[in-house]
């Protein structure tokens, strides 16, 4: 079996932000950190297209639906690269082979009873293209999300019956269970399903822009019941004449934001029942970065910008600020002033000096080559079973964790510098040796934590890797060898230079 990683697929109602590249970039962290191990990686993300808020911003913009989902889809698929991503596939549902395969397991699902027409009345909101229940409704029949009024909706639909599988939800969600994380959202879906649960419309009538109902075609498919199934569906056609669903189903990892949890929690998993498929093996819900208190949204207005910062400080620095500055998994307020604080005083200085200063006494003092000298056991115990450590926190989905983990091997790496002082020992005779072992020593530490950084920051990594001869990225290589290797060092630019 290979690791399956996924994104949610983003709406393509408004151009990309902030938000998506957070979720994106810890897809590629886990896929870069699990292709390091060795592991088979599917990683794949993609765009949602169908739907009423895609229709009603095409009429807004004097355009048709798939011109529009064409338009920002585009833009979606070029983030990718801006971001490093090394994702595996980018669906687009409004790929007729995804349709085609939304309408075979929905016919599973249909000819296995789990439907029915019905009539439905309710507060529906056009940008979360969802009907609310009354726990969901904030003050004056607004949105609790995007803060508009609620509309009153009453159409003819046929119905998913979600109520049937009440207690294989309860059981699913029971206290304990692997399959949400963090702990507060698998509270907060099991709380939702205590509530009782209530069947759920399947298709919208009155729309056109969706897959339609094999056994409707006057319906379309609800736009979450077309997009969550892209995780099943990508396989079938990512690689041309091959079908990789036996190699990467179920999921390992589905990476949401919380504003999406009901649906991948609850709707996801009772819809993959009721066609008879197995469920991924785990939800990892995210928080939002906040800006002024409020969830970063295009339709607020208060978005800190990835290309501006991507095009200023470089794309690993946006990648690393977003695991360092707000745990993932929790809510946390981002700021230019923090950004560029964790830019100066922890990229720049701590781990990009300490490239710069290794490098330049290795050319100094040793003409350039790694002395073979075995490594200091004292700094050398400091590392011990950090290689471990990293990966189970990876293997939980806790990448602010295991950033932090590395970099306390950063900044031990520099109070080794200054305990050391190998510009003192350079001038001793009677220190020759000890200074191999500092000059070993640092390089070694150097290269183990930067093979640990990879998934973090690829860019860099490679230029330093490349610098010290030692370009392998197996993890095999994140413990550190009991000598210095004995190879030569080339020069290195600064990784993260003071911006112009």
């Amino acid at each position: 079996m290979g690791y399956y990683v996924t994104t949610p697929i983003y709406y393509v109602n408004a151009q990309p932000h902030m938000g998506h590249a957070y979720t994106t970039i810890a897809a590629d962290v886990l896929a870069r950190h699990m292709r390091q191990r060795g592991e088979d990686v599917f990683f794949l993300t993609g765009t949602d297209e169908h739907g009423e808020p895609v229709a009603l911003a095409a009429e807004r913009a004097g355009t048709t639906p798939k011109q529009l989902a064409d338009e920002n889809a585009a833009r979606f698929e070029a983030l990718m690269p801006q971001l490093e991503a090394s994702n595996d596939f980018f669906i687009r549902t409004s790929d007729p082979r995804h349709g085609a395969r939304v309408q075979e397991v929905m016919q599973r699902v249909h000819d296995n009873g789990h439907t029915y027409l019905g009539t439905y009345e309710g507060w529906y909101c056009p940008r979360c293209a969802d009907f609310k229940s009354d726990s969901e409704i904030a003050a004056g029949n607004t949105c609790p999300i995007h803060h508009i009024p609620l509309d009153r909706e009453q159409e003819e639909n046929w119905f998913f019956r979600l109520s049937a599988f009440q207690e294989p939800l309860e059981r699913l969600l029971a206290q304990g269970s692997p399959f949400v994380a963090p702990v507060a959202r698998l509270n907060e879906a099991r709380s939702f399903v205590e509530q009782g649960l209530r069947d759920v419309s399947l298709s919208r009538g009155k729309l056109s822009w969706g897959v339609p109902v094999p056994w409707d075609p006057d319906h379309v498919f609800y736009v979450w019941f077309d997009a969550l199934l892209n995780y099943v569906t990508a396989l079938g056609f990512a690689r041309e004449g091959k079908d990789l669903t036996g190699t990467f189903w179920p999921a390992d990892v589905h990476l949401i934001g919380k504003d999406i949890l009901k649906f991948h929690a609850i709707y996801w998993p009772a819809l993959l029942m009721a066609a008879g498929l197995e469920l991924p093996r785990r939800l990892f819900v995210h928080g939002f970065l906040l800006m002024d208190g409020e969830k970063m949204s295009k339709s607020l207005g208060n978005v800190l910008d990835p290309f501006a910062v991507m095009e200023q400080f470089g794309t690993d620095a946006l990648r690393y600020y977003c695991f360092r500055e707000v745990s993932f998994g929790q809510d946390g307020s981002v700021s230019t002033a923090g950004f560029e604080a964790r830019y100066a005083n922890e990229l720049a200085n701590e781990y990009g000096n300490l490239a710069s200063r290794t490098l330049a006494m290795i050319a100094r003092y040793r003409g350039g080559v790694v002395p073979q000298a075995a490594l200091d056991a004292e700094l050398a115990a400091d590392f011990d079973g950090l290689a471990g450590e990293v990966a189970a926190l990876l293997d939980r989905v806790e990448l602010s964790q295991a950033l932090e983990a590395i970099w306390q091997r950063v900044r031990r790496l520099n109070r080794y510098v200054e305990e050391r002082a190998p510009w003192v020992q350079a001038k001793d005779a009677a220190q020759a040796d000890a200074l191999d072992v500092t000059l070993a020593t640092l390089a070694e530490g150097l290269r183990a934590i930067t093979v640990l950084l990879h998934p973090y920051m690829p860019l860099s990594t490679h230029k330093l890797l490349d610098a010290l001869g030692r370009p392998e990225l197996s993890y095999d290589g994140a413990a550190l060898a009991a000598t210095g290797w004995g190879g030569a060092v080339g020069a290195l630019e600064p990784l993260f230079p003071k911006p112009q």
